[in-house]
């Protein structure tokens, strides 16, 4: 099948084709009718399975097709696309952008951790698409900035994410102000017990499409566990890259502080590297996942949530330098690598203390890792487990139920679109390099 015989426009099919994309993933082929025909949807799939363009070209497509009726000059917002992070914000609407080339309507992404004025000016001269982050929307709602009155269409992406990371409120806060008649589509990259509920409270006899088992992970991904004493985890790391000659490696840590340190460690070792999470400035961030993406940096260190951000097509290796601490996560991050179509390995240094950290993800995905012992990193076999700081910088304490640390780095990733390059036409910074970053106004990195 392909995107024209599945109803889009010629325009947009055009647009989809110019990328070198000609055939529909399974959730496309699934999502983009449902969505063409004005009912609500609920839909999962693995990530790297084209989410974004799921629901990113059915929407371009209605919106196009569809007149308007605006009260006075100002363009209405009709599309309101909610993430959970400030990098998956800024690259749905690069597809966005992307898709829509061929068409009149014009999009904008805001989000946190840059200045709000530029955002202001902005939506005050109209968007049919607006993507953001939860807690900057909140801000220029309370400001009067927005005028969300006139939204068709709302979108809630990586929505497991979002209740992970406490949006709940700032969601509920929102749907709101809502116009009460309007199309609702909810993706997520897994069907949580958590997901129903708020689903069968926000959708109206949705259309439900789950393309793979829930938290599965991707075939074409080769995992495996590299056995290690916690203080030989650095050191193994280092041999790995240099040993299989790695040119591109995603890095995973627990904390902001333990990127921190890893990046400074594999720098002695002649190994560049650049660490991305909620610490960092927006404009690095940014810097770092462009010279990640173009091949210039050679290992991006990251926390969990940036797990989301990072869509690169032929990333091959994912490293877990710790697990997670909470089992989803895993499925998460190793879905970095693999996608489209593409094989991919990740690998997990594991030590004592995360043991059962393991056990709960292998329960979570149904199936055992293989397990490999590097010579000369062999573990010590009397080594006992300590318990695990899960937050970096004073807000220490242990793994209790899969709980602290959650939601405090950044991230968030698109499924299926490869996103264009280039600042955002005149919307205001999509990438983030277009405002002065200003310092964070509140605790808890709401929309950040």
């Amino acid at each position: 099948m392909s995107f024209s015989e599945l109803g889009l426009s010629e325009a947009i099919v055009r647009a989809v084709t110019e990328h070198g994309y000609t055939t529909p993933t399974p959730i496309q082929t699934q999502a983009i009718p449902a969505v063409l025909a004005g009912g609500d949807l609920l839909a999962g799939a693995q990530t790297g399975t084209g989410k974004t363009a799921g629901f990113t070209l059915p929407v371009l497509h209605r919106l196009s097709t569809s007149a308007t009726n605006p009260t006075g000059s100002q363009r209405p917002i009709r599309a309101l696309v909610l993430t959970p992070t400030r990098e998956l914000a800024a690259q749905v609407e690069e597809s966005v952008r992307l898709y829509g080339k061929y068409l009149k309507l014009t999009s904008a992404v805001i989000f946190g951790g840059v200045g709000i004025n530029p955002q202001i000016k902005l939506l005050k001269h109209g968007v049919d698409i607006l993507v953001c982050t939860p807690g900057r929307l909140l801000d220029h709602m309370q400001q009067g900035t927005v005028n969300l009155n006139h939204v068709e269409i709302l979108i809630l992406d990586e929505a497991d994410r979002m209740l992970d990371m406490g949006f709940i409120r700032d969601i509920k806060k929102i749907l709101a102000v809502l116009p009460k008649k309007r199309q609702n589509l909810l993706f997520s990259a897994t069907f949580s017990d958590e997901i129903k509920i708020l689903a069968d409270n926000l959708l109206n006899s949705p259309a439900m499409i789950e393309v793979a088992r829930r938290n599965s992970t991707v075939e074409v991904i080769q995992q495996k566990i590299h056995p290690v004493d916690r203080d030989r985890k650095h050191p193994l790391l280092a041999h790995l890259i240099k040993a299989h000659q790695w040119s591109q490696v995603l890095v995973f840590t627990r904390t902001k502080h333990g990127a921190n340190k890893l990046v400074e460690q594999l720098e002695k070792d002649g190994i560049s590297g650049m660490a991305i999470h909620g610490n960092k400035s927006q404009s690095a961030r940014t810097r770092a996942l462009a010279e990640f993406k173009d091949g210039s940096l050679q290992v991006l260190v990251a926390t969990d949530i940036a797990a989301r951000g990072i869509d690169i097509d032929q990333l091959p290796h994912v490293v877990n330098y710790d697990l997670p601490n909470v089992p989803e996560d895993y499925v998460h991050r190793i879905g970095r690598t693999g996608r489209a179509g593409a094989t991919g390995e990740a690998v997990s240094l594991v030590c004592v203390d995360e043991h059962q950290m393991l056990k709960d993800i292998e329960k979570l995905i149904k199936r055992e890792l293989p397990k490999e012992v590097i010579a000369g990193f062999e573990p010590d076999p009397n080594a006992r487990a300590q318990p695990i700081q899960l937050r970096s910088g004073g807000g220490g304490g242990q793994r209790a139920g899969g709980g602290g640390g959650r939601g405090r780095s950044p991230g968030g990733a698109p499924g299926g679109a490869k996103p264009a390059q280039g600042p955002s036409r005149g919307h205001g910074g999509g990438n983030g390099s277009q405002a002065r970053p200003a310092a964070p106004r509140r605790s808890g990195g709401r929309g950040r």
